[in-house]
């Protein structure tokens, strides 16, 4: 958590700093487009600024009120993000409106696009670099404040655009006509990531994670492992949380069947950079198994092996074993 802190930290120093030079090219300029742009940096502060309490409070250890621990804070801290963003474009959109009606003087936007333009490479370098540690540290966090400053670069991108159009053509009802255009745009963005932390809020399944984990199944299966099933994933955190159920030989004893699980459990903490907590129930296999059971030397084979079941998000997900009708 450390790292996650110290990435966290550059993201809420440099937005600061950028968004005191927004307000500096509003200032020289009267540009409601770039007033827009300036009050989306307010946003990326406080963003920032809760997204490093909650990877704080991420960090605490499991406890008694807590037993998955507390990494579901980082998808309350992109809903607040999120909120956040969508508040700001409806603001934005509002402000443009009314200066659309009663249009005002605009200066120096030369001056104005230059500074925004600097400000939005910077945003987009800092976004790539939070996007990339997010996935080497599995925060969520630093994904959603990586977008959010790619989102706001792209943003900068278009407003340069349109303030050079501004500028070559001495239309300046054109910058409230950008200021809403981004307003829209910045609530989309802001739309997305509540959505996405509403769906880890919700518990919704982490679908690239569950693939993720049954490719790595596959690649490593054994032929003991006759079955899975009712595969489920939720990430909390850095930490990811599995349950499935793993058909095995109905003649093994218990000892043996601890260490099938224990297996399983094993190989997927060395393959992959979460900590990964399974909770593997183990079924018995039934006769109706054996037509695709890989155990060749199984002492009570009903039927001799005549398909292979390849295990896919389809049918691994599913709360049933593979009889006669899956492939």
């Amino acid at each position: 958590m450390q790292s996650q802190k110290k990435v966290i930290l550059i993201s809420l120093g440099t937005g600061i700093l950028l968004m005191l030079a927004k307000f500096t090219a509003y200032f020289i300029t009267s540009s409601n487009s770039i007033l827009t742009d300036a009050a989306e940096s307010i946003v990326n502060v406080l963003a920032s600024a809760f997204a490093f309490y909650s990877i704080y409070v991420a960090a605490q250890p499991r406890d008694t009120n807590h037993p998955y621990g507390h990494g579901k804070v980082e998808f309350f801290s992109v809903f607040i993000e999120g909120s956040l963003i969508i508040i700001a474009g409806i603001l934005i959109i509002f402000k443009s409106a009314y200066n659309l009606v009663y249009p005002h003087e605009i200066d120096e936007l030369i001056a104005g696009s230059i500074i925004i333009a600097g400000t939005g490479l910077i945003n987009f370098i800092l976004g790539y670099y939070l996007i990339s540690q997010s996935k080497t540290l599995n925060s969520i966090t630093l994904f959603a404040d990586g977008k959010h400053l790619q989102t706001d670069a792209y943003t900068s991108a278009g407003l340069v655009a349109g303030l050079l159009l501004i500028y070559l053509t001495g239309l300046n009802y054109l910058d409230s006509v950008l200021s809403i255009a981004i307003g829209f745009f910045i609530i989309y963005s802001g739309y997305k990531l509540v959505r996405r932390s509403v769906s880890g809020l919700m518990d919704e399944s982490d679908i690239d994670t569950a693939e993720e984990v049954i490719t790595l199944l596959n690649s490593c299966r054994k032929d003991s492992w006759i079955d899975m099933h009712n595969l489920r994933t939720q990430r909390y955190g850095a930490d990811i949380h599995i349950d499935c159920h793993l058909t095995l030989p109905y003649y093994f004893d218990l000892n043996k069947v601890h260490e099938e699980v224990s297996e399983v459990d094993a190989m997927m903490n060395s393959q992959v950079s979460s900590s990964i907590e399974f909770f593997i129930h183990a079924d018995p296999c039934v006769p109706e198994c054996c037509h695709y059971c890989r155990m060749d030397s199984c002492p009570v084979r009903s039927e001799p092996k005549s398909k292979d079941v390849i295990w896919t998000i389809e049918n691994v997900t599913r709360n049933m074993k593979h009889f006669s009708g899956d492939v």
